[in-house]
This record gives C-alpha cells, sequence and structure tokens, in this order.
C-alpha cells in the first residue's frame, strides 16, 4: 500500500523560496517515477515536474523551469520540490503523485498516476 504524504507549504512572499516533501507512509521502495503537480482554485490539476524512478530523468512544466528543482531519495517513494523564486501565481495546492504509467515526457497527465497524497497549500503574496 502507497500512501503519500506531502509537508512543507506554507506562506511566503514573492521572491522566496520553499520545500516540499513527499514520503509513502506505507510501502517506502519502489520503481515508481513520481510527479508533482498543482491546483489553483478554480483551475484544472496542472503537472509541474516528474522524475524518473531512478532519479536519472526530470521533467519540467516551463513555468517552473530554471526555479523549481526536483529530486527524490534513491528508488524510495520519497521526493522533494525546491520552490526558489516563487511569484504569486505559483500559489497553489501541490499534490505529490506516484506509480506513473505511460511514455515519460512533459507534460505528463494526472491520469497517468495511480497514488496521491493530500495536497500541501502554498501561499505566495505579492
Amino acid at each position: 500500500q502507497v500512501q503519500l504524504v506531502e509537508s512543507g507549504g506554507g506562506l511566503v512572499q514573492a521572491g522566496g523560496s520553499l520545500r516540499l516533501s513527499c514520503t509513502s507512509s506505507g510501502r517506502t521502495r519502489g520503481t515508481y517515477a513520481m510527479g508533482w503537480f498543482r491546483q489553483a482554485p478554480g483551475k484544472e490539476r496542472e503537472f509541474v515536474t516528474g522524475i524518473s524512478y531512478n532519479g536519472a530523468t526530470t521533467l519540467y512544466a516551463d513555468s517552473v523551469k530554471g526555479r523549481f528543482t526536483v529530486s527524490r531519495d534513491g528508488t524510495k517513494i520519497t521526493q522533494y520540490l525546491q520552490m526558489n523564486r516563487l511569484k504569486p501565481e505559483d500559489t497553489a495546492t501541490y499534490y505529490c503523485a506516484a506509480d506513473f504509467s505511460g511514455y515519460f515526457l512533459a507534460p505528463l497527465g494526472a491520469h497517468q498516476f495511480k497514488y496521491w497524497g493530500q495536497g500541501t497549500q502554498v501561499t505566495v503574496s505579492s
């Protein structure tokens, strides 16, 4: 059983940084690609980053390239999202996802992931 838990969200001023974490409280290891998505009020859930099962390949949405960095802890079902130079438009609930199916090309689709966390809120003030 994979139960994803996100942490690290909060309120930050524009230009600041946050680091999100995602861990599995159930099964802790697996050859799963993982992803980060976000959803702002009134908008659809959108792809942010993807990372392959061993961390060798990373994918980014154009809107976060150069500002966000995704990493993971080996083949543990654990990933991190370092978010720098945050903008008000980054405000959203951020979701962790695991167990990807399909071609690993950006942008990844939410429907391609099997497991999801409950989300953590990120608010960037201007």
